[in-house]
């Protein structure tokens, strides 16, 4: 079995990607191989396994970056509806609007301010053009009226790497991998980027309260497999995902990271899909984002 997941090692994607297949490796008395492929916004990977044999071993990690990837790419090779079949939702998560100590800003309106003042100065990483740190990104720096340098990475890992030595000064990251960094002043938090505060943050503003009107934009992962792979495949691995979903040590574990867990159903989660390609299909639009 090989799990594919869109981004490098030591990303949110990479976190609870790892965590599933462990736990389903012990359920199947069989390796499930992490196979991370970084690239292109998470493209490379789901061209690989829009290709791949319909076969039921080869399950993808899908996530808001493929769907967002119709809107802002030119060309596909793959089209992120068409070509795979929903086999769950994951679950989801907010990011965390967070800076390195150097940046002179301790609140939203006050980065906003210095992004005014000095609209030079800062640079933004994000974790692959097309990707939903870009794109988000993008939506705030439109929505804010500022501007920012746009710095892509092969994920999130590196572009923390990078966040971390002060050579990016900004990043929308996912609670998974920042609190830890937050919590030991390596990075300053300023806000979080859902609609609601965070139950796991509830003390951390969100964007939309700070400054920003309607300003909303979490990420979400999900599983798919090539979009002909037989009815009864997908209905077994829904059934193998989601009993490993509900399971509370996990569920416990990926909340106090910051992720909440869904396990829908494929037709919960086709219907999902749809939504969320629509709603960023009008974010594309109105941030008037791009690939540099």
């Amino acid at each position: 079995m090989r799990f594919i997941i869109p981004f490098a090692p030591g990303g949110g994607n990479d976190i609870i990607g790892r965590a599933i297949a462990a736990r389903l490796t012990d359920v199947w008395k069989q390796q499930m191989v992490v196979d991370n492929r970084p690239g292109a916004g998470g493209n490379i990977a789901g061209e690989i396994t829009a290709r791949a044999a319909p076969d039921g071993h080869t399950v993808f990690q899908f996530n808001i970056a493929n769907v967002i990837a119709a809107s802002i790419y030119p060309k596909l090779a793959y089209d992120p509806v068409r070509d795979f079949a929903p086999v769950t939702q994951i679950g989801g998560s907010p990011f965390l609007l967070v800076v390195h100590p150097s940046v002179r800003a301790n609140d939203v309106r006050e980065l906003i301010a210095l992004a005014k003042a000095q609209p030079t100065l800062l640079n933004y990483a994000s974790s692959g053009n097309g990707g939903s740190t870009h794109l988000v990104t993008e939506l705030f720096k439109s929505m804010a009226g500022i501007s920012m340098t746009h710095i892509p990475y092969n994920g999130a890992g590196p572009a923390l790497t990078t966040l971390l030595s002060g050579q990016v000064q900004v990043f929308f990251m996912v609670p998974a991998t920042s609190r830890a960094h937050i919590k030991a002043g390596r990075l300053r938090a300023l806000a979080v980027s859902s609609a609601q505060r965070s139950k796991l943050m509830p003390e951390m503003p969100t964007v939309a309260e700070s400054g920003v009107p309607g300003f909303e934009g979490s990420t979400w992962y999900g599983v798919v497999v090539p979009a002909r792979t037989p009815a009864a495949i997908v209905t077994q691995l829904n059934r193998d995902f989601v009993a490993t979903l509900n399971e509370p040590d996990l569920r416990d574990r990926m909340s106090n990271q910051g992720i909440e867990l869904v396990a829908s159903s494929p037709d919960e989660f086709a219907r999902f899909i749809q939504a969320e390609h629509a709603k960023w299909a009008r974010a594309v639009k109105i941030s008037g984002a791009r690939l540099d």
